[in-house]
């Protein structure tokens, strides 16, 4: 089921957690997705080159991380990130769609949407959720 995953990261944070998690598991190929959320017609938060240099730093985080692992890149654009995260998962014939979730209170999701949920519910393949791996004190 984990040969070839698709693994959702928003944050270098994100993508620090979610490795640790990932690296306790035999996965063959990741490919790492980042949604840059479009506004709809709203005024984005930050310039597409800003985000586009912040998901640089991501997958840079992840290469550090996975070390020699088979390791793929995707940034994508769009409006509902899930909806986004199961087009990249289909494109790239993804065996499994695998996150750590994200903080935040039941207040923050409802108000932003709970990608998570999402990811979960209304998916077409499995999904593993991993639990959060606290980081070790000497960073690793």
């Amino acid at each position: 089921m984990l040969e070839r995953v698709c693994l959702p990261v928003a944050t270098v944070e994100d993508a620090a957690a979610t490795c640790r998690a990932l690296l306790r598991h035999d996965v063959g190929t990741v490919v790492a997705v980042h949604v840059i959320e479009k506004a709809g017609g709203a005024p984005d938060k930050a310039s597409v080159e800003q985000r586009e240099e912040q998901a640089a730093e991501i997958f840079a985080a992840l290469e550090d991380c996975l070390g020699d692992r088979d390791l793929e890149t995707d940034v994508r654009y769009g409006t509902d990130v899930a909806e986004t995260i199961f087009d990249a998962a289909t494109d790239h014939d993804a065996t499994a769609i695998v996150f750590t979730p994200r903080g935040g209170s039941r207040w923050i999701r409802l108000l932003t949407g709970d990608v998570a949920m999402a990811l979960v519910t209304e998916t077409d393949r499995p999904v593993v959720v991993l639990p959060d791996v606290p980081e070790e004190p000497n960073g690793g």
